[in-house]
């Protein structure tokens, strides 16, 4: 009778050879398990031998950041760049203003200021003038000095009729013309002590204040062109030794700053 024949599935090779691996790897992880509780100075001298036996990789410290490299940096150089020359001509012209030498005025300038301080002069000269009123030139500016006599009682920062209406006539003229008006108002050097007035800071102060006040009275006249200041004794035109120099101390002067606003005008202010 004929034997049958059993069939069976062949193992292939390389499962002998990964089970031994698998069988070693074991080995490894529960002989590594059975070192767990060994001093540490045995411990980091095994770990120096298995090290050996497979190799480690680089240390690198915790501290120090990889830096990468640039191709660009690596394999070029900078250089100065230079411009691609053209057939080309320049000129090169200044244009830097003419200065004035210091202390002098453009002409055009004092023409301009020869002409307002006529046209002020003879509005004066026109009108009803309270006590002694000049007009001069200082520098860029046009200076309307009136003394007090005429102008204001002794003491007081009352003014006359008279000097109302020359002030309202140069109010309507200064509306027509450049520049700040700075008034300002001196006295001599006798104290003043009053119901009113402490000292001269207070009457001199209050005698300019006075005359801006009745030039704003002209609407068309912008008031933050106006300056006042009270000076006291403090600038006096002649010394105060006699009642006849201290009389001329005892002032309000109006002065018109329209130089530089003409300089401004002709380009001509640095």
């Amino acid at each position: 009778m004929p034997k049958k024949r059993v069939k069976c599935s062949k193992i292939p090779p390389w499962m002998v050879t990964y089970a031994d691996m698998m069988t070693l790897l074991l080995c490894f992880f529960v002989l590594m398990l059975s070192f767990a509780e060994i001093d540490a100075i045995r411990f980091k001298r095994l770990a120096g031998e298995l090290a050996k036996a497979f190799g480690v990789q680089r240390d690198v410290p915790v501290d120090v950041i990889p830096m990468g490299t640039s191709p660009v940096m690596k394999e070029f150089s900078p250089g100065r760049v230079q411009p691609i020359p053209f057939d080309e001509v320049r000129q090169r012209t200044n244009l830097e203003k003419p200065t004035l030498a210091s202390g002098e005025i453009d002409s055009r300038v004092a023409e301009r200021l020869n002409e307002l301080q006529e046209r002020i002069a003879q509005k004066i000269r026109e009108a009803d003038s309270p006590g002694n009123v000049a007009v001069e030139r200082a520098g860029l500016d046009i200076i309307i000095r009136i003394d007090e006599k005429g102008s204001f009682p002794s003491g007081s920062a009352e003014l006359s009729d008279s000097l109302r209406q020359l002030l309202m006539t140069l109010s309507s003229e200064f509306t027509e013309m450049p520049g700040y008006i700075a008034i300002d108002g001196h006295t001599d050097n006798v104290p003043i002590s009053s119901q009113r007035f402490q000292s001269n800071w207070d009457l001199s102060a209050m005698r300019a204040a006075t005359v801006a006040n009745v030039l704003l009275e002209n609407e068309a006249l912008d008031a933050a062109r106006l300056i006042v200041l009270g000076h006291a004794e403090t600038r006096p035109l002649v010394p105060n030794d006699s009642p006849e120099q201290r009389a001329r101390n005892r002032r309000v002067e109006l002065s018109l700053r329209a130089g530089e606003a003409i300089q401004r005008e002709l380009g001509l202010e640095e």
